[in-house]
């Protein structure tokens, strides 16, 4: 995806900006016109930083002399750029295993159909967001999941919120990444080319080259298939904030140098879990362990996208964990 001449730069911390409006969604007539009705309606929370879309899914109790223990109340995280869509076959995937829990997923601000606040993205941010949609859906505590960037959103809020978070499973979780390994003059506050900053920063999260999306993927979407790849472009065409809080998440959100944070969620003694990719580079075992991260599952010959790959034995090893917590 090749960089606009002046792309929309969103706030850093502790710079002086003047206010302004969020930058508005997509309509989710826009969404399903393309991707039809794989997710629930959407219903919208209204938050001071902007308008944000979730997706609940609620118990089943059809079902009944159901004995497997389960947790009552699942939030799901994503991650960056792939908005909750993303996390449709994994939340299919534990909701056959678990038809009693409630689940529920969103999009992060600046993804699908939520709005892009034009405030810096910190983590603050979005452990925000997570107490007003709590507080929408009356629930006082949840259990957490969260892919990527979510991860270490998720592990942040456990940190700061620890009586709010029943257990965590954090799945390919950012947040140990170092800043020393990027391009430092695309992180930095004063970035002389915003423009190449951006492509840089796109290009790194498509694993290094441009965004392709796969000749078939309306055909596949005919057949209920969630096709990423088209999500992706769907939003960089459709939404007008979207890159802006992509590019603005991954500098500013947690995503690097966040091993205090990972450290500080295992020191409340919220249970927690994390499932790795075998071929991923966000930390092996080891690094996860040397931040208070025993229990880790590792998934073999799959990497970062693990979370869509390997959909089923992701959803196991989650399952598994909550088996014993209950």
């Amino acid at each position: 995806m090749s960089a606009t001449k002046d792309p929309l730069v969103l706030p850093r911390p502790s710079s002086s900006y003047k206010s302004r409006p969020p930058i508005p969604a997509p309509t989710e007539t826009s969404f399903t016109s393309t991707f039809g009705t794989l997710l629930p309606k959407a219903n919208y929370l209204s938050t001071p930083a902007g308008r944000v879309a979730y997706y609940t899914f609620p118990s089943s109790y059809t079902i009944s002399n159901d004995a497997t223990p389960a947790p009552a109340r699942v939030l799901l995280i994503h991650g960056i750029q792939t908005p909750a869509i993303g996390l449709l076959p994994r939340t299919r995937a534990l909701r056959s295993s678990f038809p009693s829990t409630y689940f529920v997923v969103f999009d992060l601000y600046g993804h699908g159909l939520s709005d892009t606040p034009y405030v810096p993205h910190t983590p603050d941010l979005f452990h925000n967001l997570i107490d007003a949609l709590l507080d929408r859906l009356n629930w006082t505590t949840a259990h957490l999941v969260g892919y990527s960037f979510g991860g270490i959103t998720a592990a942040g809020y456990a940190a700061t919120r620890p009586d709010q978070v029943q257990s965590i499973a954090l799945v390919a979780p950012a947040g140990l990444y170092r800043s020393s390994d990027m391009r430092g003059e695309f992180l930095a506050h004063d970035c002389a080319d915003e423009g190449a900053a951006r492509d840089w920063i796109l290009r790194l999260l498509e694993g290094g080259k441009e965004l392709v999306v796969p000749v078939d993927w309306r055909e596949r979407v005919a057949q209920g298939e969630v096709v990423a790849e088209a999500v992706r472009e769907w939003e960089m065409e459709e939404h007008q904030g979207h890159a802006a809080s992509v590019v603005a998440i991954f500098r500013d959100g947690g995503v690097m140098d966040s091993a205090e944070v990972f450290r500080r969620a295992s020191a409340t003694g919220v249970d927690r879990l994390v499932v790795l990719g075998e071929l991923d580079d966000v930390g092996g075992v080891k690094e996860f362990g040397d931040v208070g991260f025993k229990d880790v599952s590792v998934v073999e010959g799959v990497g970062h996208g693990v979370v869509r790959e390997r959909v089923e034995e992701v959803a196991e090893a989650i399952g598994e964990f909550w088996r014993v917590l209950n």
